[in-house]
């Protein structure tokens, strides 16, 4: 490296430059065979004259010398940032890989990426791309100015996806060229992956998803000068778009982790998770909160609700139109939730048998303070597999009867058909997993990144473009603020689950596994159990929550909601929005269920009330302990508590 670039953020050497360099020529190489034979991309001048502003003269360059100056005092900033965090980590022997070097891993796929596997099919690509010159050859004929193409003379193009959905991707012929290319070669490799012999089910799944991502990764719309409506922007802006846009990536990069949602427009207990309640039992793994009634009666049996520990509770209590747990609790319920603790080095030997305890606990505190012999419990996706085993648990010790009914949201106990997760699950992600967790427990970032890598074009691309390129500010939106709230796992739970779970679907073996030292085996579990699945569900898929209904051996209702793993659940009939089906919940199938179902408008939210009140419809007046707080009750704090708020 020459002495002038030794402090270059982009120098030889450096990953940021290598992962540039690579995309960039990506790109080169991709424009350079989308183009018809002696057909070149247009000199800067011509090429940019209509994104251009009419009245541009030199002295604007004044005002793109102060854009450039301040992208590299913010940039330059942000390095010595890092250099003083990495240099405070490694004097107190820290793991040094940061979320943010996440980075670097796109390089590690195209690295490790079947290259000779798909030299065939290329050139197939390259060849078929012939036919397509009659179609974009008409834009070489404008009937306009210089460049451009009247809106009716426009050609219908063959493929169309919604990030090219700007006007300015079809009016220039070689931008058309280019997303119409990049759109053909991702589907031609997908269908070669697809139909590639010799590879298993899993291995052909799992190339599927790297394909995926990586054509996500490396569409035109991503990148500044191969995308005309940044480009545009640019101009208009004078480079303050770009300015903007790195002030929000080196922000992302100090935090390590990607940002969806304006971070100062949302407080916890002020206008989320927050419905009136008190804090009234705490142990190091989890608080207890109970709802303040606000109804005259309430039902006699209470609902306790387990959500997954690995997100933060309050996506059941976001903002007050939104919320399950004002909604419930305005229904006549007394609503008791468990707040899970972010792990942290004290919980280093935290198991999933903690977690069941941690349910009994709950269970029993409820049932004490309240003077009841059962509950209502609700698991949600995690917490509603080890809901599972604590039922089964309880069966095989004869205390079955402490749970009235059981209500799982998107919940999985038979993981053979689980979804995309499985493609992060091999001894090679899980030893990386280990190494990620030198203090015990992973950090909660790596886990947001996995998720949203199961949707990169729409949580991770798309605010590439919009935040970073486009410059613009980050909106207000509750869902995505609690997206970004995430939560460390205590990595010995968090490895045995992927293991024995996931990799070996161990919980629908009998006695396959234990927990708190007695066998687990859910045939043993006849609790009544309502079971609600998303149509839509990437992460929990409708199909596999299903199979619970092969396990349990008490009544079943399914009940398969639209949309997905999160609006599939929060759906508030205030709302009216999506729908649901309810059908034969003995169907030997999903797909039987399906063809029996009847679907109805708005939220299923009121269906579950009224099966709800099948198991027991008994009320009570909402006096005496039902009011937390109250003369002679002692609480710890006010709702949502201070586990909830811990980072």
């Amino acid at each position: 490296m020459a002495n002038g670039d030794n402090n270059n953020p982009f120098g030889a050497g450096d990953p940021f430059k290598a992962f540039f360099d690579m995309q960039g020529e990506a790109m080169r190489d991709m424009m350079a065979k989308a183009m018809p034979d002696g057909a070149q991309m247009p000199e800067t001048p011509s090429g940019l004259k209509a994104l251009m502003p009419a009245g541009m003269d030199a002295g604007d360059l004044g005002d793109w010398a102060k854009a450039s100056a301040e992208l590299q005092k913010i940039w330059l900033s942000f390095a010595a940032h890092q250099a003083g965090s990495i240099a405070q980590n490694a004097s107190k022997g820290k793991n040094l890989l940061d979320p943010a070097q996440w980075l670097m891993i796109s390089q590690s796929m195209v690295d490790q990426f079947p290259k000779g596997a798909f030299d065939a099919q290329a050139k197939l690509a390259q060849d078929s791309f012939q036919l397509w010159k009659g179609v974009l050859g008409r834009f070489a004929a404008p009937t306009g100015g210089e460049g451009a193409v009247d809106a009716a003379d426009q050609p219908d193009l063959p493929i169309k996806d919604r990030r090219f959905a700007d006007p300015a991707w079809r009016d220039h012929p070689a931008f058309a060229l280019l997303h119409q290319t990049y759109l053909m070669l991702t589907e031609y490799f997908r269908h070669s992956a697809r139909t590639m012999k010799g590879l298993d089910k899993e291995k052909r799944k799992q190339l599927d998803f790297a394909i995926s991502a990586l054509s996500e990764a490396m569409s035109p719309d991503n990148f500044l000068l191969t995308n005309p409506v940044v480009m545009k922007r640019t101009v208009e802006t004078k480079g303050q778009n770009l300015v903007r846009g790195m002030q929000h990536l080196v922000n992302d990069l100090k935090r390590g982790q990607l940002t969806h949602t304006d971070p100062n427009a949302f407080t916890l207990g002020e206008n989320l998770a927050a419905t009136p309640g008190k804090v009234v039992h705490e142990t190091p793994l989890y608080q207890l909160v109970q709802y303040s009634p606000s109804t005259k009666d309430v039902y006699e049996v209470p609902l306790v609700i387990f959500p997954p520990w690995i997100n933060r509770f309050y996506i059941l209590d976001l903002t007050p139109k939104k919320s399950f747990i004002k909604w419930a609790v305005d229904q006549g319920l007394s609503v008791f939730v468990v707040s899970w603790k972010s792990a942290d080095d004290s919980m280093s030997d935290v198991v999933w048998d903690d977690y069941i305890r941690a349910q009994i606990d709950a269970i029993d505190q409820v049932r004490t303070r309240l003077n009841v012999p059962s509950v209502h419990a609700i698991g949600y996706c995690v917490a509603g597999t080890t809901l599972a085993a604590t039922l089964a648990l309880l069966a095989r010790r004869d205390e079955a009867d402490k749970v009235k009914s059981a209500t799982f949201f998107t919940a999985q106990v038979d993981f053979e058909k689980s979804g995309d997760l499985k493609h992060f699950i091999d001894e090679g992600h899980l030893d990386m997993i280990g190494k990620l967790s030198p203090d015990g427990y992973l950090d909660g970032r790596y886990l947001a990144a996995t998720f949203n890598a199961l949707r990169g074009k729409d949580l991770i691309w798309n605010y590439v473009v919009n935040n970073y390129l486009l410059g613009e500010d980050y909106p207000a939106f509750d869902l995505l603020h609690w997206n970004g709230d995430v939560t460390n796992l205590p990595s010995k739970w968090h490895n045995d689950y992927l293991r024995d779970l996931y990799r070996d679907n161990k919980l629908v073996v009998p006695d396959a596994l234990s927990a708190d030292g007695t066998p687990i085996d859910l045939t043993q579990v006849k609790t009544p159990s309502f079971v609600q699945a998303g149509k839509e569900d990437h992460i929990a898929p409708a199909e596999s929550v299903w199979r619970i209904t092969d396990h349990f051996s008490g009544p079943i209702e399914f009940l398969l909601a639209g949309s997905g793993h999160i609006a599939g659940v929060v759906n508030p009939p205030a709302s009216n929005k999506y729908q649901y089906w309810v059908g034969d919940s003995h169907a030997h199938s999903l797909k039987a269920y399906v063809e029996s179902a009847e679907e109805h408008p708005g939220s299923w939210w009121p269906h579950w009330l009224g099966w709800l009140e099948t198991q027991d419809d008994a009320r009570v007046p909402a006096t005496g302990k039902r009011k937390p707080g109250g003369r002679g009750d002692k609480i710890i704090e006010d709702a949502p508590g201070r586990y909830v708020k811990t980072r």
